[in-house]
Formats: structure tokens, C-alpha cells, sequence
């Protein structure tokens, strides 16, 4: 049981990616999600594909690297593809049970589907990748100054989603740490279903218990500091566009029209 490396979790390199502003690159992981939702095809989603790792190359992040950051979510790629083999019907049949029926457009869906998560996650896990969570809140919260004026609660949301973030590696920690005290202990996650079932509840109710904790521990001492929310609060440092973050743009524009193109062409031959 190893996470260490989980979603969430900054690498700290020297790359054109790491030193972008944080707004530009929240901004470009919106942008990044529709490309990757406007591929309609496999020649389309293999071009986001190649412009996917392109964002990698220039973050100085390796392939390898990034399939270890979104292994912790597999199991939502691996649920959503599962669910489109069976509720999704078409084509030739290969196996059937019961209502239970596996087909060539199921399995068409599936694997398309899969691809399409799969790159979505890691587009999204370099934006934490490249970025410490202090500045992923700080452009979060520059992000919605504008909505204050309406009664959006910006520093509230970004403080909340920082404190989300920089305690997903914590509680990783935790749980491994959890998981071999329990084994130390005599514990056996590979009995049967109910066997397994009893073990998992061994695991999440110190790990809860931990959580609680932490926010009981964080609130006392943002009590202790005076803290009274986002009112006349300043920033530890200025956040400036760049050029780079322009680059960022023009790259994911170009992704955006070399998928479009290769749909329009797609769609035209009836491929």
C-alpha cells in the first residue's frame, strides 16, 4: 500500500509551467477540459493526447511521474468505464448473462470514456503538480474578487480549498501509517468480502478520528492568531500575467483547433 505520491502533491521543478502565473494556470485547466470534451473520436482525443504530454515535457514532469499522481482515482476511471460496458448496448454481442450484456458498443464507450478521464486527470493533477497549494488559493481567491460585490464569500472558498488540499497528502500519510499499524497488529486485508469489509472500517475510523482532530488543532490556532477571515488582509506576493501565461493560452488554442479539425474531418469522411 503505498501513497506517497498522490493527487495533490507539488513537485518542485524549474520549468515554464511552474513559474506561470497560478490564475493563468486555473484558468487554462478549464480551457483544458474542453478540449478534451470536444474530441468525438479517437484520432481526436490521440491529438489532446499528444498535446497533454507536450504540457509535461514543458513542466520537466515525467509520463511515468504523472500516471503515479492519479493511480489514487483509478478507481473512479475504472467505475465509469465498467458502467458504460453495461448500460451502454449496440452492435455485436459478446457476452451475455441474464441482464447482464457485453457488447461492441459498450466496449467501444468504455475504452473511450477511460481515455477521455484519464487524460482529464492528468491535465488537472499538473495544475497541482506545478503549483503549492498558498498559490493555488491565493488565485483562487483573486479569481472571485468580483464576486464579492454580490456576497460571494471569496477568501471563505479559497481558504476552504486550500486547507482541502493540503491535507490530502497528510491524511495519505496517515492512512498508510494506519494501514501498518494494523498489519503489525495481526490485521489481513485479503480475507473474504466481509473479512475485507471489517478491515476497511479498521482503516477509516482512526483515519476519521485523525481528521477531526487536525480541524479541532487547526481551529484553535487560527483562534490563537486572531484570524477573522479575508477583511484587510494582504498577500504575501503580487500576482502578474506574463508572457508565458499567454504561451499557455496560444498552446491550448492550438490543441483546441487541431481536435476541432480533426472531428470536422472525421465527421466528413463518416470514419
Amino acid at each position: 500500500m503505498n501513497l506517497q505520491t498522490i493527487f495533490g502533491r507539488y513537485v518542485s521543478r524549474d520549468s515554464i509551467v511552474h513559474r506561470m502565473d497560478p490564475r493563468a494556470k486555473l484558468l487554462l485547466s478549464i480551457l483544458f477540459m474542453v478540449v478534451v470534451f470536444v474530441a468525438q473520436s479517437y484520432a481526436a482525443l490521440a491529438v489532446a493526447a499528444v498535446f497533454t504530454f507536450g504540457m509535461f515535457f514543458f513542466a520537466k514532469i515525467s509520463v511515468k511521474q504523472a500516471f503515479v499522481s492519479i493511480a489514487p482515482l483509478a478507481i473512479l476511471v475504472v467505475f465509469t468505464g465498467l458502467l458504460n460496458i453495461f448500460f451502454v448496448q449496440g452492435g455485436q454481442v459478446y457476452f451475455q448473462f441474464g441482464i447482464i450484456c457485453i457488447s461492441e458498443q459498450g466496449l467501444k464507450q468504455c475504452l473511450f470514456i477511460v481515455i477521455r478521464l484519464t487524460l482529464l486527470l492528468l491535465g488537472m493533477s499538473l495544475l497541482t503538480l506545478t503549483t503549492t497549494t498558498l498559490n493555488i488559493t491565493d488565485a483562487f481567491e483573486r479569481l472571485l474578487d468580483p464576486l464579492k460585490r454580490i456576497g460571494v464569500p471569496a477568501h471563505e472558498l479559497a481558504t476552504m480549498m486550500g486547507i482541502a488540499l493540503r491535507f490530502l497528502p497528510q491524511f495519505a500519510t496517515e492512512l498508510q501509517t494506519i494501514y501498518r499499524a494494523q498489519i503489525s497488529r495481526g490485521a489481513n486485508f485479503k480475507t473474504n468480502a466481509r473479512g475485507t469489509f471489517q478491515m476497511m472500517v479498521a482503516l477509516i475510523v482512526p483515519l476519521f478520528t485523525s481528521a477531526f482532530r487536525h480541524a479541532e488543532t487547526l481551529s484553535l490556532g487560527m483562534d490563537a492568531r486572531c484570524y477573522h477571515g479575508g477583511e484587510n488582509r494582504t498577500s504575501l506576493r503580487d500576482l502578474h500575467y506574463s508572457k508565458r501565461d499567454l504561451g499557455g493560452l496560444v498552446y491550448l488554442l492550438i490543441a483546441l483547433a487541431c481536435v476541432i479539425a480533426v472531428n470536422i474531418v472525421m465527421a466528413h469522411f463518416g470514419w
